[in-house]
């Protein structure tokens, strides 16, 4: 029997999923963002406000100013997106976000008159605006992880229950083409067209989102 996949969670990184993960974020979206289209803007902030708290979390700081730091960078972000440009190779939305979120935490110690804990040293804040963007990892607890599940959940409602399943279970469960096709009564052909197709709209999601 298919597996019930509503709840889109990864016991182990699929491999493919990542690697449809290109590297900065999507012109389209910034666009409408910079346009003043709240829904942009509530897809931005969804996708990347996990991001920022993981970020914020390193320093461990206290929940309450965890959101202080949450408002004050997206509120930057809102500020300054306008200059937001990826004119040299390998800029990204991601790193450009980064470098705003270390220095709101690194303004918030320096209100505090403390050092980031993390850090320690008389110089940790400078150490903490030194800090390059921290890497990709693939792991789903990772920011990669939570951007593939998200836009996973974002496209799932636009393909049949049976072709998800297809999709899911070569993709994610790394179950053999030939024992998907015997179990729902398919060709292995159109198992391996429902996963081509839904990793193509992945591909395109992540690139509109922009983490692409």
């Amino acid at each position: 029997m298919p597996r019930n996949d509503s709840l889109m969670t990864f016991a182990n990184p699929p491999t493919e999923l990542y690697s449809e993960i290109p590297g900065s974020t999507s012109v389209s979206l910034l666009e409408r963002v910079k346009a003043h289209d709240q829904e942009a803007w509530r897809r931005l902030v969804q996708l990347y406000g996990p991001l920022v708290y993981q970020w914020c979390r390193r320093w461990e700081l206290r929940p309450d100013d965890v959101a202080d730091i949450f408002q004050e960078v997206f509120q930057a972000v809102a500020a300054q997106i306008s200059s937001f440009r990826r004119d040299r190779p390998g800029d990204s939305f991601r790193g450009w976000l980064w470098t705003i979120a270390r220095h709101k935490i690194a303004d918030h110690f320096r209100r505090q008159g403390r050092g980031p804990v993390a850090a320690g040293g008389s110089d940790a804040q400078q150490r903490l605006l030194e800090l390059p963007e921290p890497p990709a990892e693939a792991d789903p607890s990772t920011a990669d992880g939570s951007l593939v599940q998200r836009a996973l959940e974002h496209i799932r409602g636009e393909f049949e229950e049976r072709t998800w399943s297809m999709f899911w279970r070569a993709t994610v469960d790394g179950h053999a083409t030939r024992d998907i096709a015997a179990d729902l009564g398919v060709t292995p052909d159109a198992v391996r067209v429902a996963k081509s197709r839904i990793l193509k709209r992945l591909r395109q999601e992540l690139t509109d989102l922009g983490e692409a």
